[in-house]
């Protein structure tokens, strides 16, 4: 399954300097519907494409967005030249 979206790059809340994006809630509600087998935590591995960068890495569900959330590597951020608030144009394929 391959989905092209766009959403806002946001950074965790805390002490830790994470960024993530939040899955569009259409995108997400596909995702739970496939029968697809969950790792550690309910995380999936995907592959993504941001711009020139691709990498693969995992989704990770967050029930009080109910959605899944997309880790953004600072390699990638800093190549792309992404900052927080930005709309991140993605392509995200689930890994089988």
């Amino acid at each position: 399954m391959e989905f092209t979206f766009e959403a806002p790059l946001w950074r965790w809340e805390g002490p830790s300097s994470w960024h993530f994006v939040s899955l569009p809630e259409q995108v997400a509600d596909e995702i739970e519907d496939a029968p697809l087998d969950r790792r550690g935590f309910g995380s999936l591995r995907v592959q993504v494409a941001v711009g020139a960068s691709t990498w693969s890495t995992s989704i990770f569900p967050d029930k009080s967005r109910g959605t899944f959330l997309l880790p953004m590597k600072k390699q990638v951020r800093d190549r792309e030249g992404l900052v927080e608030g930005d709309l991140v144009p993605i392509t995200l394929t689930l890994a089988e």
